[in-house]
């Protein structure tokens, strides 16, 4: 069953969404983040996808302790990233009641060390969040640094190099498709599907109507993170979660 991942985007303490991934581009919400992971539990939601903003601006975990707050209080399984660099913030996250991990850039930066902690900390406590971006054949590049620098490795060579860790669990985002709510990359997924079968993928970006929500669900992807249209009352979690 395709889980579906609310998502809380956290800047200075409060719930915002970005457009593509660009600060200067934000919206924010007159929203408590602890009341609306509260309400995401009533309406149904098993899991919590949290991103820290300002970590990922300023390269250092920065809402650690609202975020493990929100998973204590709200009483979901909550996967987050944002900022994290060390191994240090990982254990932390993990010891504060946090479920799964998201790495992001360092693991584009610092593969070897993303691998060891896969494997000393299990599969199932990391996931890898790659923000890939399209060239002019279709091949997905996973990007870093805020979506502006795009590596020279494919999506397909980075997930050969993790496949000897375990790696079990991968959140894919298409950037161009971010915050825009015109429907997701579904050839995309549809091909990580079809390459690694067994990886748990996470589909991120794009979503703006429930039809959005049955077309990633044909592929059988393990979850779909879904924020702004659940903001802008698109659709409710109830209706994603049904359709």
């Amino acid at each position: 069953m395709t889980q579906i991942f609310p998502a809380i985007d956290l800047m200075d303490g409060g719930c915002v969404r970005l457009f593509k991934g660009d600060f200067k581009q934000r919206t924010n919400y007159d929203a408590d983040p602890i009341e609306v992971a509260k309400g995401f539990k009533a309406a149904g939601a098993e899991w919590l996808h949290v991103v820290d903003l300002d970590g990922a601006k300023n390269a250092n975990a920065e809402q650690s302790e609202l975020i493990m707050e929100i998973a204590r209080e709200s009483g979901l399984k909550v996967q987050t990233g944002g900022g994290i660099r060390e191994l240090y913030h990982v254990q932390r996250l993990l010891q504060g009641g946090i479920e799964r991990v998201v790495i992001g850039s360092l693991a584009l930066k610092n593969p070897i060390m993303v691998r060891r902690w896969i494997e000393d900390l299990g599969s199932d406590k990391i996931i890898l969040a790659l923000d890939v971006k399209m060239d002019e054949e279709g091949v997905p590049y996973p990007t870093s640094h805020g979506w502006k620098q795009t590596g020279d490795k494919s999506l397909w060579q980075l997930l050969n190099e993790y496949g000897p860790s375990g790696l079990e669990t991968v959140l894919v985002t298409d950037i161009d498709k971010d915050g825009v709510q015109k429907g997701s990359n579904a050839q995309l997924y549809k091909a990580i599907r079809k390459h690694y079968p067994d990886l748990q993928l996470i589909t991120s970006g794009g979503v703006g109507k429930l039809s959005h929500v049955r077309t990633l669900k044909r592929l059988r992807p393990h979850g779909i993170i879904i924020g702004k249209a659940l903001y802008e009352n698109n659709f409710t979690v109830e209706e994603a979660i049904a359709c």
